[in-house]
């Protein structure tokens, strides 16, 4: 049986409206609650994108 490991980056919009996007990649699990966090810290757009290994997403402009 094989194994995938998937790797999901955040974006969002900070409360200033400044694009933003993370500098760590994430598992599920881990994405979803700092989603939430990001979330309730009152930045919007926020959302979890699937990436490849060794790459971070873009900031969506």
């Amino acid at each position: 049986m094989t194994i995938t490991m998937r790797n999901y980056g955040l974006t969002w919009t900070d409360a200033d409206g400044v694009a933003r996007a993370s500098a760590v990649a994430y598992d599920k699990p881990s994405g979803d609650r700092q989603k939430q966090t990001l979330k309730d810290a009152g930045c919007t757009d926020v959302e979890l994108v699937e990436v490849k290994p060794g790459t971070l997403p873009n900031p969506q402009s």
